[in-house]
C-alpha cells in the first residue's frame, strides 16, 4: 500500500511538472526595464559640441567631445538662447558643469579602474533585471544619467552584457550638468522605426532658461508588435518640492500632448512609458497632469500599488520615494494575453544592491556618498522593471 501511494505521488508530481513547461512553452515573454544609472560619466574632461550642420534631430547634431579637441575646431561663439533655430548653421561648444568631477584629477579621482568598474557593476544589475522568470536579457532597457553616447556603447559591450547584441538610442540634451537619457534594445527582438528627442522648455523663478534632460520617444516593433517607448528625466526638486512643481509639471504635459497625438492617430497601438519623475505616483504632476493612475485610468501606472505599500526606488531623509516608474497604456493590461500584456512589475532590489549596514541600511548602495568611493556601489536608485508576456502557437 506504501509503495503504490508513493508510485501515485510521483506521478502527480510528474503531470504537474508536464502542465508547468507546456503552460510556460505557451508564452514568450519580455522584460522592459528603467534605471538611472547615477552619473555614468566617462574619465575624459568634456564639453558639448553642436553641429549646427545637421538636422536636429541627428543623434550628431549634438554630441559630447574631449576639451583637447577644442582648439581645433572652428568654431562660432554663440551667446544666443540653445535651439534648432538660433544654431542652424553655426557650430558651438558648450561648457558642462560637471566636465572636471569625473576625471582622475577631479576630486572623485575618477580613474578607468573605476569607471570600468562603475560598467561592470551596472551590466551586472542590467542583465538579472526579470531573468529569474524570463531567462534572457531584458529586451529594453530605459537609462537615465548618462553621459554621452560612448558609456552607453561601453556598457553593452561589457561582458555581462555583450550576449544581448542591444542597439542604443540616444541623443545629447541641453541639461547643464551634461546628463542624458538613451534606450538600449536586443536587436533581435526590437526593431525601431522612429526616434525623436522632444525638449522640455522650463525657466527658473528669474525667468531665465532652465535646461532640462530631453524626453526620448522610441517607435517599433517588439517581436514583431507595434509600441512606443518614452524615457523620461524630470527636472529635480532642486530649490524645493513646490518651488520646482512648475517644470515637472511642464515635462508632464509635453509628455501627454506626445502620447494623446499617437492615440490620436492609432487608437489600438501601444504605449509604454519609463523614467525617472522626480515625483512620486501620487503626485499632481502624475495623478491630475499626465492623467496616470490605477487600472481604470486610460493611463496605468504599474507602480502605484507599491508606492502605496510603502516601497520605494530611493530614500532621503529616512523616507522613501518612488520616483522611478513606468506607466502603460490600458491596452497593455487586457489579461487575455493573445498579444503582448503586463504580466507583473517590480522594484529590483537584490540583497547586494542595498547597504548593509550603517545608518543607510536597505538604501541603494551607491559608489560614492559625497567623494567616498565604495567600489561594490551602484547607483543611488533600485531599478524596475516589467515583463510582458504573450501566447505563441
Amino acid at each position: 500500500m506504501q509503495r503504490y501511494n508513493f508510485i501515485i505521488k510521483i506521478l502527480i508530481i510528474f503531470l504537474s511538472l508536464k502542465k508547468f513547461y507546456a503552460q510556460e512553452n505557451q508564452f514568450r515573454a519580455a522584460t522592459i526595464g528603467f534605471y538611472n544609472v547615477e552619473n555614468l560619466f566617462d574619465t575624459i574632461p568634456s564639453a558639448g559640441f553642436v553641429n549646427g550642420n545637421l538636422d536636429y534631430q541627428d543623434e550628431f547634431y549634438h554630441t559630447s567631445i574631449s576639451q583637447e579637441k577644442i582648439p581645433v575646431l572652428d568654431t562660432v561663439n554663440c551667446k544666443c538662447r540653445y535651439s534648432e533655430e538660433n544654431l542652424k548653421g553655426k557650430q558651438i561648444i558648450r561648457p558642462l558643469i560637471l566636465a572636471e568631477d569625473f576625471i582622475p584629477t577631479g576630486p572623485k579621482t575618477w580613474t578607468s579602474q573605476r569607471y570600468q568598474q562603475k560598467i561592470e557593476n551596472l551590466s551586472q544589475v542590467i542583465a538579472n533585471l526579470g531573468r529569474d522568470k524570463t531567462k534572457d536579457f531584458p529586451v529594453l532597457v530605459g537609462l537615465a544619467e548618462v553621459e554621452n553616447r560612448e558609456v552607453v556603447q561601453d556598457l553593452i559591450h561589457s561582458k555581462a552584457l555583450e550576449k544581448a547584441d542591444y542597439g542604443l538610442v540616444h541623443f545629447n540634451s541641453w541639461d547643464a550638468r551634461g546628463i542624458d537619457v538613451a534606450l538600449i534594445y536586443q536587436k533581435k527582438r526590437f526593431v525601431v522605426h522612429e526616434k525623436k528627442k522632444i525638449e522640455v522648455e522650463v525657466y527658473d523663478e528669474k525667468g531665465a532658461r532652465d535646461y532640462t534632460r530631453d524626453i526620448l520617444k522610441v517607435g517599433g516593433e517588439l517581436d514583431g508588435e507595434q509600441i512606443y517607448v518614452f524615457v523620461n528625466h524630470w527636472p529635480s526638486r532642486r530649490g524645493g518640492e513646490a518651488v520646482s512643481f512648475p517644470k515637472r509639471e511642464k515635462a508632464a504635459q509635453v509628455l501627454k500632448a506626445e502620447m494623446s497625438a499617437i492615440k490620436a492617430k492609432n487608437p489600438s497601438v501601444k504605449i509604454l512609458v519609463m523614467g525617472d519623475f522626480n515625483d512620486n505616483p501620487t503626485d499632481e504632476s502624475i495623478t491630475k497632469v499626465l492623467g496616470a493612475g490605477g487600472e481604470s485610468e486610460k493611463w496605468v501606472n504599474l507602480l502605484l500599488r507599491d508606492f502605496k505599500k510603502g516601497n520605494g526606488t530611493l530614500a532621503y531623509r529616512d523616507s522613501w520615494n518612488l520616483f522611478d516608474q513606468i506607466i502603460v497604456s490600458r491596452n497593455l493590461l487586457r489579461q487575455d494575453f493573445e498579444s503582448y500584456q503586463v504580466y507583473q512589475t517590480r522594484i529590483f532590489k537584490p540583497n547586494y544592491l542595498e547597504t548593509a549596514t550603517g545608518a543607510y541600511k536597505g538604501y541603494p548602495q551607491r559608489m560614492f556618498a559625497g567623494d567616498q568611493y565604495n567600489p561594490q556601489g551602484v547607483s543611488d536608485h533600485f531599478p524596475v522593471y516589467t515583463i510582458l508576456l504573450k501566447k505563441v502557437e
